[in-house]
């Protein structure tokens, strides 16, 4: 994706890659919530209606534990779906709305890339978004849209599909139509966490908010 915008544009074109702001550079890792068998689905209720995740710890259970971690904490709570691109994805989980701008929200560090785990970036399936450090992923994520093999391993290192949607994706299909255009987000540096402010293309112009994210 782009590097939050990068992470997911670009080298998910960046959208990937693109897609992520900047992280903070030293913040510690947020401990991480226990995966467990029993723990498999989290629910996120947005403005435009719910979608429900079913997550693959077998397969990745570092990136499920991570999430877990941000949903357990309340990270996700009150953020929004900052890139939206049709027939590709669409991005969330890292930017809030502040005053009328959007301002990233501060993360842990980057965890282990589980783009080789056999899971593909097919539509409907969420990913992590992250820079082109293929160990760069956060809290920021993505739902495809269609079928993404570009993002799929060896390329790049591969986006790491974590989990798919088994409910909403009605709501996947009604945010990824909505009205776009540029504006302004408030981010920090990948490295030197820098408080930094830019154009960003592909936003909402009606915000879609994640008003909560609960495990089922």
């Amino acid at each position: 994706m782009k590097r939050h915008f990068t992470l997911l544009a670009i080298a998910l074109f960046p959208v990937l890659a693109s897609c992520q702001p900047a992280k903070e550079a030293e913040k510690p890792a947020a401990p991480a919530a226990t995966t467990s068998a029993k723990v498999s689905k989290v629910r996120l209720k947005t403005s435009m209606g719910d979608i429900v995740l079913e997550l693959n710890a077998e397969k990745a259970p570092v990136t499920v534990e991570n999430f877990l971690g941000y949903v357990n904490r309340k990270h996700y709570d009150g953020t929004v779906f900052h890139r939206v691109m049709d027939g590709f994805m669409i991005q969330g989980g890292g930017f809030a709305l502040t005053d009328g701008k959007l301002v990233e929200k501060t993360s842990g560090k980057g965890i282990k890339n589980e783009g080789q785990n056999g899971l593909k970036n097919e539509r409907g399936t969420i990913a992590m978004a992250r820079t082109n450090d293929p160990d760069s992923a956060t809290a920021q994520f993505f739902i495809n849209v269609v079928d993404n093999a570009m993002l799929n391993y060896p390329g790049n290192g591969g986006y790491a599909v974590f989990g798919k949607v088994t409910e909403g994706m009605d709501v996947v299909d009604k945010i990824k139509g909505v009205k776009t255009g540029v504006s302004n987000i408030a981010m920090l540096h990948p490295t030197t966490g820098e408080k930094l402010e830019m154009p960003a293309e592909n936003v909402p112009v009606t915000a879609v908010v994640i008003t909560s994210a609960a495990v089922e």
